[in-house]
């Protein structure tokens, strides 16, 4: 069985009066994927932030390669951040818009002192080097998640948080994204925390499903299993909603 690669527990945060997480806990597996579903609002956001220390806590405490992941500070935290890292929705907004892939590549190999070919990782993500020296706002949406995807694997992770990676793609596109991931994680044994509200992309990626609602993880059970039988009222609800899953 694989080794538990991060373990959070009993995470809880908030806005304000407004409770975002309500003692939460989870554990990702080394090479796994672990998708993340519930409805908008359901708190699966604020977890992946709280994991990525972008979002504070109100108490909880997470390990990730068994280490305290909440101890690093500073230098410290920005070295460890190499082995954890986010694709987000919309690459623009998380993009600098001016900048070309090249320079999008190159970031966080300067942040990190690391040395890569970026022609060879753009080959990983099927991307033409020759389209290195586009800008962003140049290139198509999905070859912008191809390179949001490129610059995650730069620093070579051992856990990519993907939030709602692939939702704003067409479908024939997505399909070609949620592929190459799977072909990622194959050679590189990266895991996964695929987050979604599709629960029909959720069945196809992951290994397990966490299923959220008011903030709190509801059920959490292996892929197929949930999906044959879900549980939670909300889980049940989510099934139904996309029926064709179930053939």
């Amino acid at each position: 069985m694989a080794e538990v690669l991060l373990q959070a527990h009993e995470l809880s945060a908030g806005y304000g009066d407004k409770r975002a997480l309500d003692r939460v806990s989870l554990e990702i597996f080394q090479g796994e994927t672990l998708a993340l579903v519930g409805p908008s609002g359901s708190g699966k956001s604020t977890l992946a932030r709280a994991l990525l220390r972008l979002q504070p806590l109100q108490q909880g405490s997470i390990h990730f390669e068994g280490e305290n992941w909440l101890t690093p500070q500073g230098s410290a935290l920005r070295k460890r951040r190499a082995h954890m890292q986010m694709v987000f929705q919309d690459p623009l907004s998380a993009f600098n818009p001016r900048a070309t892939v090249h320079e999008l590549l190159r970031e966080p190999l300067r942040i990190h002192g690391l040395k890569r070919d970026i022609a060879e990782l753009m080959q990983t993500v099927g991307l033409d080097p020759k389209l290195a020296t586009r800008g962003v706002h140049e290139i198509s949406g999905g070859q912008r998640q191809r390179v949001a995807i490129a610059r995650a694997l730069a620093t070579s992770p051992s856990l990519i948080v993907l939030d709602e990676a692939v939702s704003a793609l067409d479908a024939t596109v997505r399909g070609a994204i949620l592929k190459l991931l799977q072909e990622i994680q194959k050679t590189e044994a990266t895991a996964y925390l695929f987050i979604t509200h599709d629960l029909a992309v959720a069945a196809q990626m992951a290994d397990r499903i966490a299923v959220m609602e008011g903030g709190r993880i509801v059920e959490c059970r292996p892929a197929q299993e949930l999906i044959s039988a879900p549980q939670a009222p909300v889980s049940k609800a989510l099934v139904e909603a996309v029926p064709r899953i179930l053939v």
